[in-house]
């Protein structure tokens, strides 16, 4: 109970001190987004005082009151699940922006990241359990596409399967031209796994050698303990020490591993939806950076470190769980 505990305290101050930052961080940079807003406003013509006050307010910033008043005022909009209004995309609220975003990030780099984790790991448990056999040259070559810049890889095969082969669409989470938005329909969702496919398969085949390799280095170290050469020497079936001697107890570090990459499917991977243009999280914070939408810039960034902060809690609590050790080591 202590480990648990400890583990919530830890998790509940670092959650504070990431929101802290989430609001500082914005207003010291250099401009907000309330002069953006008026400025924008000005080139249509005057902006009486009443217009730039309603603008402050809307924007969380009312200009009369003091930095910690600011503080105060953002956590409480935080629990009323406020998180302001787009400068870019005005007065459309962040929170719907991300809401339509994170389906599509999610689904994608979630799917993706859970295939090649499950590949990776079991080919990784395989070659360590066929060490020093031909197993082993698959290795190298998953290790250099995983060395491979991410851009490089995903540019490749926008060439070959796009542009080239003509067998999948170039950018988009949809055919556009086909329907005018999500719906509920076996078209669509064909749709969408087309559009899906080159940018999952990037992901997997870029990431698969990392889990491959670490699998198989945890599975040597771990068929070399005494309890696995004490399940051998019993006379147990391979398999049976393969699977629940071996196989069960090399896995745990990946588990980790595994969480904090769950965690940061939030976030998506910025260069894939860069490249392919798809219309997730990912894509809309580079747009936020960009065009200096700083409520929305706060708003991504909140969703992401709440993602992986959740992620490793989880990952730490089923840890504890399944290994007792880290309840006396944690």
């Amino acid at each position: 109970m202590t480990f648990f505990l400890r583990r919530i305290a830890f998790y509940a101050v670092t959650l504070w001190a990431a929101v802290s930052l989430n609001f500082l961080i914005p207003r010291l940079l250099p401009g907000d987004p309330v002069s953006i807003m008026l400025a924008r406003l000005q080139r249509n013509g005057t902006i009486s005082p009443a217009m730039e006050r309603s603008v402050r307010v809307l924007l969380g910033s009312s200009g009369d009151t003091s930095m910690f008043q600011d503080y105060l005022d953002y956590w409480g909009r935080l629990f009323r699940g406020d998180l302001g209004v787009s400068v870019t995309r005005f007065p459309t609220p962040v929170a719907d922006l991300i809401g339509g975003a994170l389906p599509w990030t999610v689904g994608l780099i979630g799917v993706s990241t859970v295939i090649a984790f499950v590949i990776g790991i079991g080919l990784g448990a395989w070659a360590g359990w066929k060490r020093g056999t031909w197993v082993d040259a698959i290795i190298p070559s998953t290790t250099l596409l995983q060395s491979l810049p991410y851009f490089w890889l995903a540019l490749l095969f926008v060439f070959l399967f796009a542009v080239s082969w003509g067998i999948f669409p170039i950018i988009g989470g949809y055919d556009v031209f086909n329907f005018n938005g999500p719906e509920l329909s076996w078209a669509f969702v064909g749709s969408v796994i087309r559009h899906a496919t080159l940018p999952g398969l990037t992901i997997v085949v870029s990431s698969v050698g990392g889990w491959l390799l670490g699998m198989r280095n945890m599975m040597v170290a771990t068929l070399s303990e005494d309890y696995v050469t004490t399940a051998e020497a019993k006379g147990l079936r391979p398999r049976r020490v393969f699977m629940t001697y071996a196989t069960r107890n090399a896995v745990i570090p990946s588990l980790t591993g595994f969480g904090v990459s769950l965690g940061f499917v939030v976030s998506g991977s910025l260069i894939m939806e860069r490249v392919f243009s798809y219309p997730g999280l990912g894509k809309l914070m580079i747009d936020a950076v960009g065009n200096n939408d700083y409520s929305l810039m706060q708003g991504t960034f909140l969703i992401i470190t709440l993602a992986v902060l959740a992620a490793l809690f989880i990952m730490d609590l089923v840890q504890g769980l399944i290994d007792p050790r880290t309840r006396h080591h944690g």
